[in-house]
């Protein structure tokens, strides 16, 4: 008779998650999350076979949370330029304050773009989050250009932000889309 989990596939996902947002992908050992979660070694070999393996089913997860969250923003915000706005910003709120942190987890991307599922993951995401910016501009000549272009400059408006804005990093996001906004006369 198998014994009962004393954590859920969601519980253990998620310190697999925290342990990589701390140190990095590649500190999510079995040995590293077998010491988080206080179960053993073989257990996790048991559930997930691989570290490779693991990784991928936390990052899922995490692409989980993040199409939730996108799916809860995107119907909570007006279908407006302002909307499009405050969309990205909610989005951006995840990220904290600290570049260098920032700078981190861009590590994690790195592990989404290695993996074609974690890319493929990605990929829709983009297709979905474009969708929904779009929505936003739905009376503007070329609504889904306008939205890759939105998108386009809210990731570089991170990247800069990163390399020393200083202060609130929705903070700074909310300008940059205002003045792009502005830019293109919306």
């Amino acid at each position: 008779m198998p014994r009962r989990r004393t954590l859920s596939d969601e519980q253990l996902l998620a310190m697999v998650l925290a342990l990589i947002h701390a140190e990095g992908p590649d500190a999510a050992t079995f040995a590293a999350v077998a010491k988080a979660s206080g179960l053993s070694g073989s257990t996790l070999v048991q559930r997930f076979a691989t570290k490779a393996a693991m990784l991928r089913a936390a990052l899922l997860h995490a692409w989980d949370r993040l199409d939730a969250q996108t799916a809860r923003l995107a119907d909570s915000v007006a279908k407006t330029p302002e909307g499009a706005v405050a969309l990205l910003v909610g989005l951006s709120q995840d990220y904290g304050d600290d570049a260098a942190a920032y700078g981190e987890g861009l590590l994690v991307l790195r592990e989404d773009f290695r993996d074609p599922v974690l890319r493929a993951r990605g990929a829709a995401w983009g297709t979905t989050l474009t969708a929904a910016v779009a929505q936003c501009f739905g009376s503007a000549k070329a609504p889904e250009t306008i939205a890759r272009l939105m998108l386009s400059q809210w990731q570089g408006s991170l990247t800069w932000w990163g390399f020393g804005a200083g202060g609130p990093v929705a903070a700074y996001v909310e300008t940059e889309l205002r003045r792009f906004l502005s830019a293109v006369e919306l």
